[in-house]
């Protein structure tokens, strides 16, 4: 009932702009310029409101999709809503009048995004498809955290052979950039997705949460039993909960506009425009200045940030990768860097480092 109750505000400002731009007579000229801002202000609000309302109703949509469809229905809204004037008298078709509501629509999609500059909203911001339950939860869960292959998927497939029965869960960063883009995936990245996909046919349960080197990987869902991005993942049947890491220091504020931005339709549209060669060159470069921004951020564990996240997931022990260091606060732990096969696992509630790869 609640998801029907919050459609009810965008859908009265959808109508009242029907009815203001019905009148045959307004307060000011429609080349007026507080016209113009009137319709831009008018639309942001319509965009705010069904971004609100599709954020709590479509929680297996990513952000920048949801902006892409909202955008797109306002704008044409928008346009609907010019043309239809040609009937009302007195009235005239306005180009600009469009271009304000479609610049008001982007406004609005803006602001809606700012609770990611504050932690207690992010849950709202993420996404999540697929299943969060494993088939036998007394089936060990091997974890993988920010293992930043290239060349080589190192452990992988030791671990795998060594453990057939687990299930696998990667929180992120499994390269050093991903872009879910067609054409521009790798072969190391096909390599990992048959891999995966080898796993599940013998019966694993597999899920990745995506961390800061992942964009736009929600096409690729289909290859696992779980995937998401953001805060709030976790398998509730096991008090397992986590998170990729990245957006647990609040006081980087200059890494959350990066991710808003860099996650935005906007950027998606640009990686869909370019040719192929020309993003891969992109990825590259934008792969090298992720290894330098940000060193203060990077080098000092935030503690006291981590001890607040997890103090928000009582009675659930609490995990992530991002920080390339183990260490343990409360009832959550930050999990090594697995990049040379240093995976943990998740077994019968015991965290614990899966058999090292010399003894496999």
């Amino acid at each position: 009932m609640r998801r029907v109750w919050i459609w009810l505000l965008p859908l009265a400002l959808a109508i009242n702009t029907f009815w203001l731009s019905s009148r045959s007579s307004l307060p000011v000229s429609l080349d007026h310029p507080l016209d113009w801002c009137a319709h831009a202000l008018e639309f942001a609000a319509l965009a705010f409101s069904l971004e609100i309302a599709a954020r709590h109703t479509w929680r297996s949509v990513p952000t920048y999709r949801r902006h892409l469809a909202i955008f797109l229905a306002a704008s044409a809204y928008g346009l609907s809503d010019e043309i239809h004037q040609i009937f009302v008298p007195g009235r005239d078709v306005s180009v600009l009048d469009w271009a304000a509501d479609s610049a008001g629509t982007v406004l609005g999609l803006g602001l809606s995004c700012l609770p990611l500059l504050w932690r207690r909203w992010l849950a709202s911001l993420g996404w999540v498809r697929g299943e969060p339950r494993r088939p036998d939860p007394r089936v060990p869960l091997i974890l993988v955290a920010d293992p930043h292959w290239g060349e080589e998927l190192t452990g992988l497939r030791e671990a795998a052979a060594a453990h057939p029965e687990a299930d696998w869960l990667f929180l992120g960063d499994i390269f050093d950039v991903w872009v879910g883009i067609p054409g521009m995936e790798s072969p190391q990245q096909e390599a990992f997705l048959a891999w995966v996909d080898e796993r599940r046919r013998q019966g694993r349960w597999v899920g990745l949460w995506l961390g800061n080197r992942e964009y736009f990987l929600d096409g690729l869902s289909g290859h696992f039993d779980l995937m998401g991005e953001g805060i709030g993942g976790g398998l509730p049947g096991e008090a397992l909960a986590w998170e990729h890491g990245d957006l647990i220091n609040a006081a980087d504020g200059r890494y959350r506009v990066w991710n808003l931005l860099s996650r935005s339709g906007v950027m998606w549209l640009v990686a869909r425009a370019l040719p192929r060669s020309a993003a891969r060159s992109l990825a590259a470069r934008l792969e090298r200045s992720m290894r330098t921004t940000n060193r203060a951020y990077k080098l000092a564990f935030p503690r006291e940030a981590f001890r607040a996240a997890a103090a928000d997931h009582p009675g659930e022990t609490f995990i992530t990768g991002h920080f390339h260091t183990h260490e343990a606060e409360g009832n959550g732990t930050a999990l090594p860097w697995a990049h040379d096969g240093n995976f943990m696992v998740w077994d019968q509630g015991t965290l614990k480092p899966l058999t090292p790869m010399a003894h496999l």
